[in-house]
Formats: C-alpha cells, structure tokens, sequence
C-alpha cells in the first residue's frame, strides 16, 4: 500500500530531522494502518482513509473542548497532529464542487424532494467518499432538495 511507505518514509524523516511533534502525529497515522490491517472489514485504502477521517474529526472535536477550557497549549497539540494527518487525506471538495457532484447525483437517482434523500445519500456517501464530510454532504443535499 503507498499510503503505508509513504508514512513510513515521513517518520524517518521527522526522526532524522528531530521533529518529535510531527514525528508523534506519523506515529498516530501508523497506529490507523495497524489498526485497519487487523481490523475485520479488510485492509484497504479506503478503510483506512475513513479511519483516519474520524481521527481528524476526534482531534478536531478534542481542540475545540481543549478551547472552551482555556487550554490552548493542549488545543494547539490536537490541531497541529489534525493538519499533519490531513496531508495524507484525499483534498477535500470546495462547496461548489460538492454542490456541482450532488446535483449530478440528484439528477441520476431522479429525486425531487426531501422525501428522496435517503436515497441521494446513500449515492453520494459513496461516490464522495473520502472526498467531503457526511455532514456537508447532508447539508448540501437538504439545501438543494428542498428548493
């Protein structure tokens, strides 16, 4: 798997370089890798691109309490290890462009009102994944089936 060397080729670096902070974040994508490879649904890159998704958002979640608690030290930890783990996702659609793939995605499945969503969903969460967040996506699909 190249996401796999590729991580493995970044850790020596930050090793060599001594960058203990990035080197712990690579240690944290690795532990994904392990985790997804003894995992029961398989060993591929896209289990472990949603892996590492939900691990963002953890990390993402985790900063934001870290600031309500006047913890910026902590929240500043969760945030930089969130952006080294980023590098290594697929980029992110900006609104237009998810907008542009949903309505394709509306147009194919034939739905026309807030009652389809269940259907665009299932579609999108697919051809999308990886690419956006489920809850943009949500947002989005309600915002245009409800025109």
């Amino acid at each position: 798997m190249q996401l796999e060397e590729t991580i493995m080729g970044e850790i020596k670096k930050a090793m060599l370089n001594k960058d203990s902070k990035r080197l712990e974040a690579l240690r944290a994508i690795k532990n994904v890798i392990i985790h997804v490879k003894t995992s029961p649904e398989g060993f591929t890159e896209e289990n472990v691109i949603k892996t590492l998704q939900k691990e963002v958002k953890k990390r993402k979640d985790a900063a934001e309490i870290y600031t309500q608690q006047n913890r910026s030290d902590l929240a500043e930890v969760e945030l930089y290890q969130a952006s080294v783990m980023e590098e290594f996702l697929p980029k992110q659609l900006s609104d237009e462009e998810l907008k542009t793939e949903l309505k394709k995605i509306i147009q194919e499945v034939g739905a026309t009102s807030p009652a389809d969503m269940g259907k665009v969903m299932g579609k999108a969460t697919k051809a999308l994944a990886g690419k956006a967040d489920n809850s943009r996506i949500s947002a989005i699909v309600k915002e245009l089936l409800a025109k």
